[in-house]
């Protein structure tokens, strides 16, 4: 072991990723202006490795080349070294992400991008294996000292690619022209072409869980009676709650599986992606009643309350793929542990779950379903009831047995952005089954965002850790917030969730917006100055901030009475007008408001005694374009919506606005789904 004295800096920070890398004996340096001063300072090049603490092949990249003392050795003589957490920092990740595809590279993690001293890229990539990593180093720290001008040659091109607005990258343009049905149901066509028809998804691996794309299909299978739409995203929902990408003993998914049977997951389970399947799979269960998604989303929620609860209410951000070194090893099982631990149970659960001598490697299983519950007790001539029962009890036995093996590795930074789709998913949960834990979650989490992670009545940070929040929040923070506290006020009618909403939706609009093009910068005008200011068009495993956004000014706009916003809305979505024709895949959150654009919003009061109840009864209903306000009768509100509203005969009563023209006020739910339905078909 050598002598050498190194100057890793990373054991101050508060990212779970950087603390992994904290005894490396790379002279690693958080982003900061300590590390950008010093290669000013020393004439050095950059290398910025990015990261985040559940990937499986940052962990790979770490062992095999920045604990390598001699490959350190290189990469300290030549660069000052720094390290991201992608999830902490996602402004500097989407400068560089783009400056690798500008260098026609395929982009992934880790993010390793090799930059001038004053943060120009000219070189970048993702895994390198040792070898030749130790050899990149070399020749970039020869040629850095050698053919500096060749470089910075090579960063010039990269900057003016990275300089470009995308209004102007990708020809978005305002325009008058209206959204219709056939144009949503052309966009279904070009998502329809990469279709998997047998196990949902698309038809490549890896295939991720991507909810926005099942949303906009579950959307336009109801606006258009488009059965192949709604076939094709419930058989995904099918396929993806049965497959090994489900943890099917303790609940969640994983980030993505690798093959095209949504057998095989990369394991690790982000909060990101859970939230808005929780959502997603409460669409499904509106529009089918289907016992899987129920069950798949009262699953996951108490999985999410059992591993990754804050005891402040927030949520932590992700858990590891691994566990003792292994990849998977927590989620793994043998047919030996099922017969030691479930007895009499345990043919009926192995075959239920189809173990092997090993289905995956030898010795080593993945639960997964093939059938439906219903099949597989006809084929065991059980009861429905009664194969539940027996799949229930198996869960607790055997995640009692789990619990007591080293468990993977638990990211327990705070992103209020996550917490804000998981807060959206909590309130669709809650408004689909009226259960109270649902609800506690929920409100649990809006009072430590709005009490940890607010300031200044509309300032939003980005992570919150050991008592702690720090980094200005980005678009995607205060876009996912805000649609959190909106469903929030949708399901209790507590005016002050929507009024945080409010106060956080005009910072976002004095901070973030950019009257030149339309669109919202994804960092705020207050945040450090980095390289390049981008904007976040494309929707990907979390949607576009920036479709997010319109998504909020639509609602709140109508909420609050606010016509600008609603404009604003409207205008950010038309000006996505050329994309939306021409790859929908790849926007398929704008897709569904897009879609909410075709026809005017339902603006539903209910004035009730109880009008939390009777929101419940409204939730058992797919109506995917709506905004929803209440108050009991005798109370006074400032909401426009709910001026001169009153109950009727005494009864629940329930007005339906369209575009501030009413319909005449019903006293039943079913007579109200009766004037939607009809609204909806004109």
């Amino acid at each position: 072991m050598s002598d050498k004295k190194f100057t890793n800096k990373l054991a101050e920070a508060s990212s779970p990723y950087l603390l992994q890398h904290a005894h490396n004996p790379v002279d690693w340096l958080p982003w900061g202006p300590e590390a950008l001063a010093k290669a000013k300072q020393e004439d050095k090049p950059i290398i910025v490795s990015i990261g985040y603490s559940a990937c499986h092949w940052c962990h790979v990249m770490e062992r095999e080349s920045f604990e390598n003392e001699d490959i350190a050795a290189i990469m300290n003589a030549h660069f000052v070294c720094i390290k991201v957490d992608r999830e902490e920092r996602p402004d500097v990740d989407q400068v560089y992400m783009e400056a690798v595809h500008a260098m026609g590279l395929q982009g992934g993690w880790p993010l390793n991008v090799f930059l001038l001293p004053d943060q120009r890229p000219f070189y970048g990539g993702t895994y390198f294996p040792p070898k030749g990593w130790a050899q990149l180093c070399n020749q970039i720290g020869r040629v850095f000292k050698e053919q500096r001008t060749e470089l910075e040659k090579s960063a010039e091109g990269f900057m003016r690619s990275l300089g470009q607005a995308e209004a102007e990258k990708y020809g978005l343009t305002a325009n008058d022209r209206k959204f219709t049905k056939a144009q949503l149901n052309q966009m279904f066509a070009k998502h329809a072409e990469n279709f998997d028809l047998v196990k949902g998804g698309n038809n490549r691996s890896p295939k991720f869980p991507m909810p926005s794309v099942y949303r906009f299909l579950l959307f336009e299978g109801h606006l258009n009676d488009n059965e192949k739409a709604t076939d094709h995203a419930l058989n995904t929902l099918n396929q993806m709650a049965w497959g090994g990408i489900y943890d099917q003993i303790g609940g969640g998914f994983t980030r993505y599986s690798t093959d095209m049977d949504w057998f095989v997951p990369h394991f690790e389970k982000m909060l990101y992606d859970n939230g808005q399947l929780v959502t997603l799979y409460c669409e499904a269960y509106q529009k089918t009643q289907n016992p899987l998604y129920k069950n798949t989303i009262y699953q996951t929620i108490d999985w999410l309350a059992r591993e990754l609860t804050d005891k402040s209410g927030g949520f932590y951000s992700a858990l590891d793929a691994d566990s003792e070194g292994e990849e998977g090893k927590f989620y793994l099982w043998t047919m030996e542990e099922f017969e030691q631990i479930l007895g009499s149970d345990a043919e009926l659960l192995i075959e239920y779950y189809n173990l092997t001598a090993g289905n995956w490697e030898l010795g080593k299983n993945i639960p997964y379903r093939a059938i439906s519950d219903e099949e597989f007790a006809k084929i065991h001539q059980l009861d429905l009831e009664e194969l539940d029962d027996i799949v229930q009890s198996a869960h607790i036995r055997l995640t009692a047995v789990r619990d007591q093996r080293v468990r993977p590795g638990l990211d327990d930074k705070i992103l209020a952005g996550w917490n804000g789709l998981m807060l959206k998913g909590l309130c669709d949960a809650y408004a689909q089954f009226a259960e109270e834990k649902f609800i506690t979650l929920a409100r649990s989490n809006a009072h430590f965002l709005c009490k940890q992670m607010i300031k200044d009545g509309g300032q939003l940070f980005r992570t919150h850790k050991n008592g702690k929040s720090t980094i200005d929040g980005y678009l995607e923070d205060y876009t996912s917030v805000i649609q959190g506290l909106t469903a929030l006020y949708q399901i209790t009618f507590d005016i002050h969730w929507l009024h945080i909403a409010e106060k956080l939706t005009e910072t976002a609009v004095d901070q973030f917006y950019d009257d030149a093009d339309g669109f919202f910068f994804f960092t705020s005008s207050k945040s450090e100055k980095l390289i390049a200011r981008k904007k976040e068009i494309f929707d990907n495993v979390i949607p576009s901030s920036n479709a997010m956004m319109a998504e909020d000014l639509l609602d709140l706009g109508i909420l609050l009475d606010n016509e600008v916003w609603v404009e604003m809305a409207k205008d950010m979505t038309n000006r996505m007008d050329r994309i939306l024709n021409l790859a929908p895949q790849d926007v398929s959150n704008w897709s569904r408001v897009a879609g909410r654009l075709t026809y005017p919003t339902a603006e539903i009061v209910i004035v009730a005694h109880n009008p939390q109840e009777e929101a419940q009864k409204l939730a058992k209903h797919y109506i995917p374009n709506k905004v929803v306000a209440g108050m009991k009768p005798d109370e006074k509100s400032s909401l426009p919506l709910l001026e001169g509203r009153t109950a009727i005969d005494g009864q629940p009563t329930f007005y339906l606005c369209y575009n501030k023209a009413c319909q005449l006020p019903v006293n039943s739910i079913d007579a109200l789904i009766e004037q939607i339905r009809l609204s909806e078909s004109q």
